[in-house]
């Protein structure tokens, strides 16, 4: 493999990562507050690329407003489903509320099927997500550079929060303790659905960039991203925004690289990334940059 193959796959590997990683911190941050893993949220992806699909093709809104939209509405739908399907369930025994997580997945795939349809959809491009920027032979999409820019963005901006503010203070505390906080005059529920919101419009903006860098769509798009997202969590220590973010990343690459080394590979890149979850888990449960958590 020559400098430039290599550079370029390193960049494919990166973009793919970032994709992972704003998911993985949705997935993180709720897992963080509440210690459910929310198999819902993966397909917040495709919900998201359909509110700006049909933005944009349906009611003709310019690009910035019907991705902005999106971001919005996904936010707005992950309050509803912590209000209607999750804080009923607070008090109740966790497998409960992860068998819902996983029936609101169903819910949300199979009313896509019914009211849009199962026929894909090619998402369309804006103009400053088009085109190839070339430097000394390397060719990298002007995509490429926007996931990784708007990503570290946005990684910063989730930190400042978790670490800055004082609502991120009280995700904090609620990932030890759920009933001191409550006890000392904190409003659980609303700290709960800001963390819906902000997971939520995570990956909404990860669904969108998802669907520029693979047009299809379609009610299961956010099945496997989901899964995979999950795994980078895993990986990088469920419970750890910085670690969603890294184990997104070296999922990415893991995932570019070993198939640019070993093409007749190409086929088990599902099976690499599920690979690495069973040893993680294996070896280090925790996850890279985890820490064991009070129950």
């Amino acid at each position: 493999m020559n400098y430039e193959a290599l550079v370029q796959h390193l960049m494919f590997g990166v973009t793919l990562g970032c994709l992972y990683g704003l998911v993985a911190i949705g997935y993180t941050m709720v897992y963080g507050v509440l210690r459910l893993i929310n198999f819902a949220h993966g397909d917040l992806l495709m919900v998201s690329a359909y509110i700006a699909f049909f933005g944009i093709a349906m009611f003709h809104l310019p690009w910035p407003v019907s991705f902005a939209g999106s971001v919005v509405l996904t936010g707005l739908l992950g309050i509803l489903i912590d209000r209607g399907a999750y804080k009923p369930l607070r008090t109740s025994p966790r497998i409960s509320a992860l068998i819902t997580a996983i029936g609101l997945s169903f819910l949300l795939e199979n009313l896509a099927l019914v009211i849009i349809g199962g026929r894909p959809k090619s998402f369309p491009m804006p103009s400053p997500f088009d085109g190839v920027f070339v430097a000394r032979g390397i060719h990298v999409p002007y995509l490429s550079l926007w996931v990784i820019g708007i990503t570290g963005v946005l990684l910063v901006i989730v930190l400042l929060i978790v670490h800055r503010t004082r609502v991120g203070m009280a995700m904090r505390a609620l990932s030890r303790d759920v009933e001191t906080v409550r006890l000392m005059g904190v409003d659980a529920d609303r700290v709960i659905s800001f963390t819906f919101v902000l997971g939520s419009a995570l990956a909404a903006a990860g669904g969108m960039m998802w669907c520029m860098k693979y047009p299809a769509l379609e009610p299961f798009m956010g099945v496997i991203p989901g899964l995979k997202a999950f795994v980078a969590a895993v990986l990088g220590g469920i419970g750890n925004v910085a670690g969603a973010a890294l184990g997104g990343l070296l999922l990415g690459l893991a995932e570019i690289l070993i198939v640019a080394i070993k093409p007749e590979w190409s086929g088990y890149r599902d099976a690499i990334a599920f690979g690495v979850l069973i040893a993680i888990l294996l070896t280090r449960p925790t996850g890279i940059l985890g820490e064991e958590l009070p129950e």
